[in-house]
């Protein structure tokens, strides 16, 4: 018997039973099934939900593997087992130790994302007697790119476990939620664990064994570094290339930007709000370096550190840049008008800075200034379709008087 007739008997089998939608899902897990809607459609286009979250897999996944490789290489040079990088092309930087040491901490990360999360997907699913959704496709992708790649995986675990229910299938699954399930996750890590989302520490991996040293050797991250006004000892193209601490897929803003360029060649991500995310964190920054500038701020502030970075600087260190190309053009829990996407990405950027500036403790804030406006986009988009209705009246008026 072909295989093709096996799963025909298979999908007859679990049809109209409680198991159909885990089965279904796994079944067309690659394809799209050849099912037609019943009821008039407004838009016909060849794209879909799976082609989208495919492609946005696409775009993270050059973030992913050089993640591996970064995780490696700063585990290897905090030990002083290695040179230092010298650039995106460094010899030191791109080999099979680096690699392998990476991907050993950071698949099962992504394995236990995906698992876990796809697993409540598939429960509720079964439960509420609807089909799989291909949401989590992306957000099982984000949740490891956003955390530390030292993050136990039992608390990783908890954490997409509360993020999926309560980010996203208590508001009916995907496309209902009103905040982002990825960034939901993250909130519950910071809150619950703050001590592990600190970035304070450069993570090594087995250094107990190899040198008698706790896991993490000391060594501030960047933005931990200019919180307490200390020295920075990265240049701009390590923090450009991503050749930084950092969490797995935030450093390397060279393929962000590449990322960024998938997503707004496919018509999947706005460049509206991108761009108006990077002006507001730039106006922020502007807004900060002309305090210290006037003498306002001296260096004997706790604030004044991140207060006297240039502000141009601010988005290539941290994760405001991969905030604003894989979290803010979120289509389901942002502004869905031109002019609402210019407001909620301008508020983000600035929103973001400002946190990063004034919460020292933990100096940044692009996760919280996203949720924020996830939860301001629809008022956002009320007023700017009110405002929209009131200039058309009174075109109205002026015409019939």
């Amino acid at each position: 018997m072909s295989l093709k007739s096996n799963l025909h008997n298979l999908k007859e089998k679990y049809k109209g039973t409680k198991m159909a939608p885990a089965f279904n899902a796994l079944h067309t897990f690659l394809y799209l099934p050849n099912e037609t809607t019943h009821n008039g459609t407004h838009i016909k286009a060849a794209d879909d939900l799976k082609r989208t979250m495919n492609i946005v897999i696409l775009a993270l996944v050059p973030c992913l593997i050089f993640g591996m490789f970064n995780a490696g290489y700063q585990h290897y040079y905090a030990l002083g087992e290695i040179e230092t990088a010298k650039g995106f092309l460094g010899a030191s930087f791109w080999t099979l130790d680096n690699l392998i040491i990476g991907a050993w901490t950071v698949l099962p990360l992504v394995a236990v994302s995906y698992g876990v999360g796809l697993g409540v997907e598939f429960l509720f699913a079964v439960i509420k007697g609807h089909e799989v959704e291909e949401g989590y496709l992306v957000t099982g992708m984000l949740v490891p790119l956003i955390v530390p790649v030292d993050i136990p995986l039992w608390m990783l675990a908890t954490a997409v476990i509360f993020g999926v229910v309560i980010g996203k299938e208590v508001f009916g699954g995907t496309g209902m939620n009103i905040l982002n399930p990825a960034l939901t996750i993250r909130a519950f890590l910071f809150f619950a664990y703050p001590t592990w989302m600190s970035g304070d520490k450069v993570w090594v991996h087995g250094a107990v064994e190899r040198a008698g040293t706790p896991d993490a050797i000391s060594g501030e991250t960047i933005l931990g570094s200019y919180a307490q006004n200390s020295s920075i000892a990265y240049d701009y193209w390590d923090m450009f290339w991503g050749i930084i601490p950092g969490s797995v897929g935030e450093t390397s803003k060279f393929l962000i930007i590449i990322g960024a360029l998938i997503l707004i060649f496919t018509k999947i991500g706005s460049w509206r709000i991108i761009v108006s995310t990077l002006v507001g964190a730039l106006v922020m920054g502007l807004i900060f370096n002309g305090v210290v500038d006037a003498g306002w701020i001296t260096n004997t502030s706790k604030f004044y550190g991140l207060m006297s970075v240039p502000f141009w600087q601010h988005l290539i260190i941290g994760s405001i840049l991969f905030g604003a190309v894989y979290m803010a053009t979120d289509p389901v829990t942002a502004s869905q008008t031109n002019k609402g996407k210019w407001i909620y990405g301008f508020l983000i950027g600035f929103l973001s800075i400002m946190i990063r500036v004034f919460n020292p403790a933990y100096p940044e804030g692009v996760f919280l200034a996203i949720l924020l406006m996830n939860v301001f986009a629809p008022t956002i988009d009320h007023y700017v379709i009110q405002g929209n209705v009131k200039r058309r009246m009174k075109r109205l008026k002026v015409k019939t008087a």
